[in-house]
């Protein structure tokens, strides 16, 4: 019976520090920071120099507030002394505006066919230019079926006209390519 009660406590010793030493966050805090120095940043943004894990988390306590690690590639790792809650909701707003400043490009597709009529290029074509004006990459593709296959070469035509027709706005990116079935160019926006 001493045996199974000792065992239990040290199962359950584990499954503590097991819960204790997991990384909730991106950041490792106070009692999870490892290293035997590190670079430590007062709260108010200035250096207070490199010294053992355990000294700046007593500066931590001691001010009230949290170690962070916030460089942990650094040589020695870099650790912050601040408030985890508003540290983290200052990082994530800074996230926020990142990625609305950020600007994704889409790549459209346009399908085209060997015999595609004028007015059904100049439309296509129009499609193009507001997807080029919008800033996003146009891919133009030409489709052959059946005895189309056979004269893909001859059908190149249409691709060069499609370009030609948006060259005040667009700019060959890739030229036309044969691809299976299929013969694709990529076009995107004049600088």
């Amino acid at each position: 019976m001493f045996f199974v009660s000792e065992w239990l406590v040290h199962s359950l010793f584990f499954v503590f520090f097991a819960w204790r030493c997991t990384n909730i966050s991106d950041y490792f805090i106070n009692e999870q920071i490892r290293d035997k120095e590190v670079r430590v940043i007062g709260e108010d943004g200035e250096q207070l120099g490199i010294m053992s894990a355990k000294e700046a988390q007593k500066l931590a306590e001691d001010a009230g507030l949290d170690l962070i690690k916030i460089a942990p590639t650094a040589k020695p790792p870099v650790c912050k002394i601040a408030d985890y809650g508003k540290f983290r909701y200052e990082q994530t707003r800074r996230d926020k505006e990142a990625k609305k400043k950020q600007k994704t490009t889409e790549v459209k597709e346009i399908r085209l066919s060997p015999n595609i009529d004028t007015n059904d290029l100049n439309t296509k074509m129009n499609s193009a230019r507001k997807f080029l004006s919008k800033g996003d990459k146009v891919k133009v593709t030409l489709r052959f079926r059946g005895r189309e296959m056979a004269h893909m070469a001859n059908s190149k035509h249409i691709l060069d006209d499609f370009a030609t027709g948006l060259a005040d706005v667009a700019v060959i990116e890739k030229e036309p390519k044969v691809e299976g079935k299929s013969m694709t160019m990529f076009l995107t926006e004049k600088r």
